[in-house]
């Protein structure tokens, strides 16, 4: 009988621990409203992505969407945000300074300089390699080697 009460217990206690639910890490929101007026409240902060398109039923943008969120972790660690506009009869004015003919991805970097724009999807490794060469980029990791190694002195 003793076994048996044993068994039970240790059979609750692997269904209450199985049932425990490890929770992913929260990931900031890095989609944000495309009504923004300009770019300079990221200027230094952030490096914006734009996408554009002429209907949110565009194939390339949809691609793009899911590319984008496949690997958010990746962006957030580097800063990004990503803006959409899928209205060209709103005139937006991010639209109207870029000028996109259909979809287009824009990188910004926190300077608030274009560093790219590509007329097809990127996945999230080309989007942070051409990141990861940027000047301001580099000083990023350059500094956070040197954060992590006084940690250890």
């Amino acid at each position: 009988m003793k076994s048996v009460i044993a068994l039970v217990f240790a059979g609750l206690f692997a269904v209450s621990a199985g049932a425990e639910t490890v929770s992913e890490p929260q990931v900031p929101d890095l989609f944000l409203p495309a009504d923004m007026e300009n770019l300079s409240e990221f200027h230094w902060k952030k490096r914006p992505i734009l996408v554009f398109a002429d209907s949110e039923d565009d194939p390339a943008y949809q691609t793009q969407m899911e590319l984008l969120r496949e690997q958010p972790e990746d962006l957030v660690s580097r800063d990004v945000v990503v803006l959409t506009d899928t209205d060209p009869a709103a005139r937006s004015t991010l639209r109207l300074r870029m000028r996109p003919r259909g979809f287009m991805l824009v990188l910004v970097g926190k300077d608030g300089d274009i560093k790219l724009r590509k007329p097809r999807p990127w996945d999230v490794r080309e989007i942070t390699r051409s990141i990861d060469k940027m000047t301001i980029r580099q000083r990023e990791i350059r500094d956070a080697k040197e954060q992590s190694g006084k940690i250890f002195d």
